[in-house]
């Protein structure tokens, strides 16, 4: 795996930790009690986005380095992934 490709894989998956990471840790201004005219109730008070970066940024690269690990050391890819099924789970062999 070139380091491009590293690289494009690590940010794909980045990005989607993200998703996982930003909820966590967020009072609402409902909860607080403390409500700004003119913004939606459920907007978080102290998002903390640095926190969160540094640990969407560190869940990233352990999935990584797992992926790394199953296709270097294990010589997993997807070519293997039809192999995994039993014949008698196998689709479309009818």
């Amino acid at each position: 795996m070139s380091f491009i490709t590293g690289f494009a894989i690590y940010f794909i998956i980045w990005w989607l930790t993200l998703f996982v990471v930003l909820p966590y840790g967020n009072d609402s201004q409902a909860e607080v009690g403390d409500v700004t005219d003119g913004t939606d109730p459920g907007a978080p008070v102290n998002p903390q986005f640095l926190k969160k970066l540094i640990w969407n940024s560190m869940l990233a690269g352990a999935i990584f380095l797992l992926y790394w690990f199953v296709t270097r050391i294990f010589g997993f890819s997807l070519d293997n992934v039809p192999n995994l099924f039993p014949e008698h789970l196998k689709f479309g062999n009818d």
